[in-house]
C-alpha cells in the first residue's frame, strides 16, 4: 500500500530517539499549520476561534494556516470528499511558496505543524470500511509521519507533530453516544468506543516510533512529538484547572448538543441544546466530536510554550 514500503524500510532502523532540546526563546516567527477541522480558522469547528489564532497571537507570531476540515491524510488512503493533506493542502501550500507568497517564511525561525488522524480513523473511514481495499491503520500513520520527511525536503527544520486525542471520550464515540448530525445509523456505540480508543492508542504508538525511526536522517531538525492524547486526558480529569465558565463544568456533554432520531437525515436539524455566553467555556466539547473554544485556548497555551521555546511538559523533543 500507499506509504507501506517506506514505514517498513524505516522501521527497520528504528533506534531510540534521542529527547534533544527544544527551540529557542525568540527563534520562532512563523506558525504554519496543516490537519483537519481540528485547526482550520475558517472552518470555526469550535463555535469560536480556533486554537492556531489564539496561539499565535499568545506567542506573537505570524499565522499561516493551511488546515482544512473533513480533511484525512490523503484521500487516496480514506477517500473523504474533502482537501486531504496531501491532494489539497500540500499543493496550496508548495503553490503558495513557489509564487513568492510565503518569503518571509525563514526555516530557522518558522514552526510547522500537524494535527491529523481523526477523520481517517472515523466515520467513511477506517471505522465503518470506508476506505480503499486493505488499507489499515498502519498506513493512514505512515502517510501522516512523510509529513514531516516531505517539508524537510522542501526546506522546513523545525516540527510540531500532534497525536490523537482520546475520541473515544468525544461523544460521537463514547459508549453512551446518541444519533447526532455526524451519525444517525443504526450502530453499537459499546463497539465503537473500544475500537476507537484501540485505533486512537495504537495510531498515536505507531506515530511515536515511526517518528523516532525517521529523525537520525533529518539533520539540523528540530521535530516535537505533543502528546494531545495525555492532554485531553488530563482536562478529563482535572476540568476545573482548564474549564472557567458560568455553567456547571462539563466534559460529558458539549456546547452545541442536537440529538437526531434513529435514521433521521443528516440534513434535518434534530433536537438543539446549546448554551451561551460564558456558559460555553464551562464545556471540553462543543458538539458530539469537536473541542469547545476553551478546550482550543487551552491548546494554545500549550502550544505557544514550544513556540516561545519554553519547557511544555506535553511535548517530547525527539531531535
Amino acid at each position: 500500500m500507499l506509504f507501506r514500503q517506506s514505514f517498513l524500510a524505516v522501521f527497520l532502523c528504528y533506534g531510540v530517539g534521542a529527547i534533544g532540546s527544544s527551540l529557542a526563546p525568540g527563534q520562532i516567527k512563523n506558525l504554519v499549520t496543516f490537519g483537519d477541522s481540528y485547526t482550520d480558522v475558517t472552518a470555526m469547528a469550535d463555535g469560536g476561534t480556533v486554537w492556531p489564532v489564539y496561539a499565535a497571537g499568545y506567542a506573537n507570531v505570524s499565522l499561516f494556516p493551511f488546515a482544512k476540515a473533513g480533511a484525512t491524510c490523503s484521500n487516496n488512503i480514506t477517500f473523504r470528499p474533502f482537501p486531504s493533506l496531501y491532494e489539497s493542502q500540500l499543493p496550496t501550500y508548495f503553490a503558495e511558496k513557489a509564487n513568492g507568497t510565503l518569503q518571509s517564511l525563514v526555516p530557522n525561525e518558522t514552526l510547522y505543524t500537524l494535527w491529523i488522524g481523526t477523520n481517517d480513523v472515523g466515520v467513511s473511514a477506517l471505522l465503518t470500511g470506508s476506505d480503499a481495499p486493505r488499507v489499515s491503520l498502519v498506513d493512514t500513520v505512515a502517510c501522516a509521519v512523510s509529513w514531516v520527511k516531505t517539508m524537510y525536503t522542501s526546506g522546513a527544520r523545525n516540527f510540531l507533530f500532534q497525536n490523537m486525542i482520546p475520541l473515544q471520550t468525544t461523544i460521537l464515540y463514547s459508549a453512551d453516544s446518541y444519533p447526532n448530525e455526524y451519525w444517525t445509523l443504526e450502530r453499537n456505540t459499546t463497539e465503537w468506543s473500544v475500537v476507537m480508543a484501540e485505533f486512537a492508542r495504537s495510531g498515536n504508538k505507531l506515530q511515536e516510533l515511526m517518528l523516532e525511526a525517521l529523525v537520525p536522517s533529518l539533520k539540523d531538525a528540530h521535530v516535537g512529538f505533543f502528546d494531545s492524547y495525555s492532554f485531553f486526558e488530563d482536562m478529563l480529569a482535572h476540568p476545573a484547572l482548564y474549564l472557567n465558565g458560568t455553567a456547571p463544568l462539563n466534559i460529558t456533554g458539549c456546547v452545541h448538543s442536537c440529538v437526531y432520531q434513529l435514521n433521521e437525515s443528516p440534513t434535518d436539524t434534530g433536537v438543539c441544546t446549546i448554551a451561551n455566553g460564558t456558559d460555553r467555556d464551562s464545556f471540553l466539547w462543543y458538539d458530539e466530536l469537536h473541542p469547545s473554544e476553551q478546550t482550543d485556548r487551552n491548546i494554545a497555551k500549550e502550544v505557544a510554550e514550544v513556540i516561545e521555546g519554553k519547557f511544555n511538559r506535553w511535548t517530547r523533543w525527539l531531535s
